[in-house]
């Protein structure tokens, strides 16, 4: 149903950040089953996680591998670690569009000098905590969430050392607003990440598919190439192909290369056999409707 990926610099309160979601999302109205996913669960000292790239290689791929079997339409999942690394997002988003379900980051935003204040103090406490030349080396290399980025996006932001964190935090409020929200054909807030073409399970296979494929996609692309002829390289909104099929809404320029390249890597993608699923019709029609789709999704406005 949803993935949820908290981020935050070390010792930034991520870990309470994300119970007091699991409680707000206890107490409103979703019965979907929620689960946090972290070091925990694999019973993972953090120091030795990441005493080196090699360790830190393997935690984010025993959490991802954790993540891929979780994540379905029945559940919540909250990924409670580091996810410093915007590359390593961009997976968990990939996970999440795969699976078709909602997908959000919370940020617990916090200034250096608390985190390191926080983590010494957990030290003498005996709690889990950082050595210093780790924690140092775990900040430097930080990269923020940025919410013009699609795997950064939708993103809530907490402020642990000036507001607190509590499930009444507005954040907190905000994220369990949108991972609860009914969907509907009106709603215009909530965005369900929907599989491209590399995703699904259904593939051509036999010659006639690959050959009405390769006929299809050749007639979306002349398409395309003479409606941009006519906006003089503005934005293609609604052009239509055919009764019936998809609309073509394309937000920028795409010359004749760029489009001969995502042709030739959709026909790729489709003509990839699976073992799992009934191939596609081998109509035209159909063909067109994934390439556009296809299209739409990747050099679309929405």
């Amino acid at each position: 149903m949803a993935l949820v990926v908290m981020c935050g610099q070390p010792c930034s309160g991520k870990s309470k950040a994300a119970l007091c979601l699991v409680e707000a999302l206890k107490e409103s109205e979703s019965k979907h089953q929620v689960r946090i996913i972290d070091e925990v669960c694999f019973h993972l000292d953090r120091n030795q996680s990441y005493a080196n790239m090699p360790s830190e290689k393997n935690l984010r791929g025993v959490l991802r591998s954790e993540v891929d079997r979780s994540v379905s339409k029945d559940s919540i999942i909250i990924v409670d670690s580091l996810n410093n690394i915007k590359g390593y997002r961009y997976e968990l988003w990939c996970l999440a569009r795969a699976s078709g379900i909602r997908y959000c980051v919370v940020y617990c935003d916090v200034e250096e000098t608390f985190c390191r204040k926080w983590n010494e103090e957990r030290r003498e406490k005996g709690e889990a905590s950082y050595d210093d030349s780790i924690f140092e080396d775990l900040v430097r290399r930080f990269e923020k969430p940025e919410r013009r980025n699609r795997w950064d996006s939708p993103l809530f932001e907490l402020w642990p050392h000036r507001e607190g964190t509590e499930k009444s935090s507005s954040a907190i409020i905000d994220a369990v607003s949108y991972l609860t929200k009914k969907v509907d054909s009106k709603t215009r807030d909530v965005k369900i990440l929907q599989p491209t073409i590399a995703t699904q399970t259904s593939r051509f296979s036999d010659a006639n598919s690959l050959y009405e494929l390769d006929k299809a996609t050749q007639e979306v692309t002349n398409a395309i190439v003479e409606a941009q002829s006519q906006a003089l390289g503005g934005p293609l909104n609604g052009v239509s192909v055919g009764k019936d099929l998809p609309v073509i809404n394309i937000s920028r320029s795409v010359g004749l290369p760029e489009l001969r390249r995502m042709r030739r890597t959709f026909i790729k993608l489709t003509g990839q056999t699976s073992l799992s699923g009934p191939p596609p019709p081998s109509d035209a029609e159909s063909a067109k409707r994934m390439f556009i789709d296809y299209l739409n999704r990747e050099l679309g406005t929405s």
